[in-house]
């Protein structure tokens, strides 16, 4: 998959193995026979990261009652993503992929624009991946803030 890929509904997820914010490898194989939303991020304990993230935990019994894990992805180390998981008290797992292959290959690294510039960087984004390990909703550019309720809406949660 080129730089500027995206991913649609109905294609395979890439599989991944990450390690989480303790070290632990976690792949997305592990969640197959549910579904689960993979979200990428650009950086933990930033505000926009932090609004999405707490969005994610205060919805997190409302998604896991409907069936949905979540999985959130950064650049950062574990250690970075350890603290910023104790200091907002988030309970799903965040995947550190420092080499960004994953966000490559999901298309969630790449130029994009920022206060009108072109960069290269993460591309905030979220998919939900179905029990099959099908894509099952692709979202690119997403914004940090009111992002879960919308998501929530789209999918009936």
């Amino acid at each position: 998959m080129t730089e500027n890929s995206r991913l649609a509904k109905g294609d395979d997820a890439p599989d991944f193995t990450l390690s989480d914010a303790d070290g632990n490898d976690v792949s997305l194989a592990d969640y197959r026979g549910r579904k689960v939303i993979v979200y990428f991020y650009p950086a933990a304990s930033t505000p926009g990261c932090t609004k999405q993230a707490c969005d994610f935990r205060d919805s997190l019994a409302d998604l896991n009652g409907a069936g949905l894990a979540v999985l959130g992805i950064s650049p950062d180390k574990p250690a970075k993503l350890a603290k910023f998981r104790d200091a907002e008290a988030l309970t799903f797992p965040l995947l550190s992929d420092p080499e960004r292959t994953t966000l490559e290959a999901w298309g969630a690294y790449g130029e994009k624009m920022m206060y009108g510039k072109t960069v290269k960087g993460v591309i905030r984004s979220t998919f939900v991946v179905d029990e099959d390990g099908k894509i099952e909703v692709a979202q690119y550019n997403v914004r940090a803030t009111g992002h879960v309720a919308k998501l929530r809406k789209d999918i009936s949660v």
